[in-house]
């Protein structure tokens, strides 16, 4: 049996326990790349950060890349010697992704391909349209009711058309919205929501907060990754992350609320003023199309993770308290 991170609380994941050192790549040093990259050289591994623009902070057992996945001879570099390779890219233009992850993601299974490495594909909901069970689990119809989630089942279904085939081996994890330290692109958690909590001012969402929906803390996503790219039986199938908050996006702002000491006050901004915003914006007119996941209950069902690893996911006051400590105490993300 594979080890986990000596970053995990043994009580969490019961099965932890040594491995042997390993080469990994991660392409991605966004919200969730470099927890990744911090969990995995925790557990002994060289690791290789793969990012577009300059390198990061120096990380203690992480060697920086700055290149193009879409470059052939650049990927085939980043993940020589590799066991796992990760693809936590995102491209930062969300009212452009068509045309535009295609190629990027190819460029991520193509180079891990070529090197014999597993590829850990870090994937979302969108691809679930309205599921009909609540909560919903890895069985549900893949059923997109925009073009985001369209997209995406179609990379899905080409990435497991290359593991069928033998190509390359595969295992993808789902996550939910995320929050977390870092995790400033937060569909709801956002700085400007922070502080508002923090001020006792309202605060402003999208989508109905009175239906349950399921937001996933970023590092609980590392953790999982980690497991993904180092446990044989993680091969083959898909697996949704462990979640932390499950209630409804009301409920998760009062928690917020509670740990500052003040009171939730929310305003939902309406679906119409969403598309007449998004007549002049692509970002807010994708985010629109999205609405529908606050609409209906939209919580994943992570219970086959949970069994099958042993890693439950970190107590929501734990990660609340983290996260706000964070935005605390890093003036990139109260001011962003």
């Amino acid at each position: 049996m594979v080890a986990q991170s000596r970053l995990i609380d043994m009580r969490r994941n019961p099965h932890a326990e040594r491995m042997e050192t390993q080469q990994h790549t991660i392409f991605g040093a966004g919200q969730v790349g470099k927890l990744l990259a911090a969990e995995l050289a925790a557990m002994g591994h060289r690791v290789r950060l793969v990012r577009r623009g300059p390198a990061g902070e120096p990380m203690a057992g992480v060697q920086w890349l700055q290149g193009d996945a879409t470059d052939p001879d650049f990927a085939a570099r980043a993940c020589e010697g590799s066991t796992s390779v990760y693809n936590c890219t995102n491209p930062p233009d969300y009212g452009h992704w068509d045309g535009v992850l295609q190629p990027l993601y190819r460029g991520v299974w193509d180079a891990a391909a070529a090197g014999g490495a597993r590829l850990v594909q870090l994937e979302n909901l969108y691809m679930y349209g309205r599921p009909a069970a609540h909560p919903f689990d890895e069985h549900t119809p893949k059923q997109p009711c925009a073009p985001h989630g369209a997209l995406r089942k179609a990379l899905g279904e080409e990435l497991w058309a290359r593991h069928a085939a033998g190509e390359l081996e595969v295992t993808v994890g789902h996550a939910s919205d995320f929050f977390g330290p870092g995790a400033h692109l937060s569909t709801v958690i956002r700085p400007d929501v922070i502080e508002g909590l923090r001020r006792g001012r309202r605060v402003y969402v999208t989508g109905n907060v009175d239906t349950p929906h399921g937001y996933t803390y970023t590092p609980d996503v590392a953790r999982g990754l980690a497991i993904l790219g180092t446990r044989h039986e993680a091969i083959g199938r898909a697996w949704h992350l462990p979640t932390t908050a499950t209630s409804t996006t009301r409920a998760f702002l009062e928690a917020f609320a509670d740990q500052l000491g003040t009171t939730a006050q929310v305003t939902t901004v309406p679906g119409w003023a969403l598309r007449a915003v998004g007549l002049f914006s692509p970002m807010v007119a994708a985010l629109a199309t999205m609405r529908y996941q606050w609409d209906v209950p939209y919580v994943p069902d992570d219970s086959a993770f949970r069994a099958k690893f042993g890693l439950e996911p970190t107590p929501l006051h734990e990660a609340i308290e983290a996260t706000l400590r964070a935005f605390t105490t890093q003036p990139q993300l109260a001011a962003a």
